[in-house]
């Protein structure tokens, strides 16, 4: 939906151009009708299955051969496991390998999704805060879970800066404390607010498509947000999977 060329309509009424750049955005029930329900089909559920069907495609079909010269898919593959592989490794250190699948399933269905939505007619899982707060909670969930599991009351020296001076530590242990509940909340509204602007830009300049003195520059426009997007779909899903990175080390290593 975020490269809809009609994005916009002559209103009979003003004579105007009409909006509706977050129309993209609405959750609809696949077979008809106005009530959704938790068991209702969406277009929701339908991207959500076909990202699952890419990944199973890419990570499993495309490398069950195992070439010593690896198919396009497979060399795919093979990068996007060493590269999330030697993050796990380089920031959660040798003990954080054991959350790898984790991590690497994180990483493949964010920037799936990301980079389906970019699909004419599709639809941005990630541009909603259903879908990536429920991912935010699930990585704030296992951090302070497996602090607690391994390290008992000790994860508690996470909020006690040892290093600064003793005056100062009950203020930051507050602010430490703070930060730290507030990172659901900025991981979850990071990733969806980014797709949602780019894409909501790019419908905007798709809706002046439509006038013929401003084309031109609109197609541009298009191309040149769309470039972008491409960009951003990648760095946001890697920025949420370092930062789950960055937190299970916290987990794994609490003290300052």
């Amino acid at each position: 939906m975020a490269t809809e060329a009609t994005g916009a309509e002559h209103a009979a009424e003003t004579g105007g151009l009409v909006f509706h750049p977050m129309d993209q955005f609405i959750v609809k029930p696949l077979f008809g009708g106005d009530t959704i329900a938790w068991y209702t089909p969406t277009n929701v559920t339908l991207w959500m299955a076909i990202a699952i069907l890419v990944i199973f495609g890419l990570l499993v079909m495309g490398s069950s051969r195992r070439a010593i010269v690896p198919s396009r898919m497979q060399s795919i593959a093979e990068m996007a496991y060493g590269f999330i592989h030697k993050m796990v490794e380089d920031i959660c250190g040798k003990d954080g390998l054991k959350f790898f699948p984790y991590v690497m399933t994180l990483f493949m269905f964010i920037v799936t999704a990301n980079f389906l939505g970019l699909i004419p007619m599709s639809f941005t899982l990630t541009s909603h805060f259903a879908v990536t707060v429920v991912l935010a909670l699930l990585v704030f969930l296992t951090v302070t879970i497996v602090g607690f599991v391994k390290h008992g009351t000790a994860f508690l020296g996470l909020f006690w800066v040892s290093s600064a001076p003793l005056g100062l530590r009950p203020v930051l242990a507050v602010i430490e404390l703070i930060s730290y509940f507030v990172r659901p909340v900025s991981h979850s509204i990071r990733l969806a607010g980014n797709l949602m602007a780019g894409h909501a830009v790019i419908k905007v300049f798709a809706g002046f498509a439509a006038l013929t003195l401003v084309s031109p520059v609109s197609v541009l426009a298009i191309t040149a947000m769309y470039g972008l997007e491409l960009l951003v779909a990648f760095v946001q899903a890697y920025v949420f999977t370092i930062l789950t990175c960055v937190y299970l080390k916290d987990a794994l290593h609490p003290s300052h």
